[in-house]
């Protein structure tokens, strides 16, 4: 009897020890797949954000690039902005030399002008007028206040207004003198050596030098004549007004202009 109660208290023993081992080995297994979940969860995590990292390596690379040749184009642009500040500022400091220049001539131009006016008053009334046009002065004689009809000789009333005009030219010897001739359209006819309008207005021009010249005495390296008979009228319409008024010597005026071609060349 007291032998089956120390079986059955064996038996109890190891049947008791079986189930706790039991326990232990199901929690040890419930522990390793959670340990394997998480690892596989972790893995997972890592291979992610090695993904994340190489993307995030190459925008950075990417950015990188972009911002080198941004400084590369901003260094490039500000030498051209250098440059060009520069070329800007020389180019208007050339601007305002040539502004200060023709504001000299311009000056000078209304000053001659004035001087003129004052000196031809007496002839203003009698086909003489003086004005600016392109910065040069104009003095604008008829041809009936210098020539007879047809002629070529300066009639006295010619050579007074001439006389009064040397006067001015000879105490401005900056000025560059040219002689024009003009015509009407109307032909020439029987006028001996003078063939057409482009003689009579180149030899009314050249008459108009020689008495400035070897009468008054004006310097003859300041002076040009030409001709342009009837292609340059002041009215070109056809009447007996219009082409008297076409008939004309232009003494053209223009200051020297040395100094702006100077500027110009540069």
């Amino acid at each position: 009897m007291k032998l089956k109660l120390l079986l059955l208290a064996c038996v109890t023993c190891v049947l008791m020890h079986s189930c706790v081992s039991t326990k232990k080995y199901q929690a040890m297994v419930a522990q390793r797949d959670s340990l394997a979940n998480r690892t596989a969860s972790l893995e997972s995590e890592r291979a992610r954000l090695q993904a994340d990292t190489a993307r995030l390596h190459h925008q950075i690379a990417d950015l990188q690039n972009s911002y080198n040749a941004l400084n590369s184009n901003y260094s490039q642009t500000t030498n051209q902005v250098d440059k060009l500040s520069g070329t800007l500022q020389q180019r208007e400091a050339r601007l305002k030399e040539v502004e200060d220049a023709l504001r000299r001539r311009d000056a000078a131009t209304n000053a001659l002008r004035d001087k003129l006016q004052k000196a031809l008053l007496g002839f203003q009334g009698s086909g003489l007028t003086v004005d600016i046009r392109n910065g040069k002065v104009y003095v604008s004689l008829t041809d009936k206040l210098l020539f007879p009809s047809g002629s070529i000789v300066i009639d006295d009333r010619g050579k007074a207004a001439l006389k009064q005009l040397a006067a001015v030219l000879n105490k401005e010897p900056d000025i560059n003198i040219a002689v024009e001739g003009h015509t009407d359209d109307k032909k020439v006819i029987n006028l001996g050596q003078i063939k057409d309008n482009w003689d009579l207005s180149v030899l009314r021009a050249t008459s108009v030098i020689r008495y400035l010249t070897e009468t008054e005495n004006v310097d003859p390296h300041r002076l040009t004549a030409t001709g342009k008979s009837q292609y340059q009228p002041v009215d070109p319409t056809d009447s007996n007004e219009a082409r008297a008024k076409n008939r004309r010597i232009e003494i053209v005026l223009s200051p020297k202009l040395d100094e702006l071609y100077n500027l110009i060349s540069k």
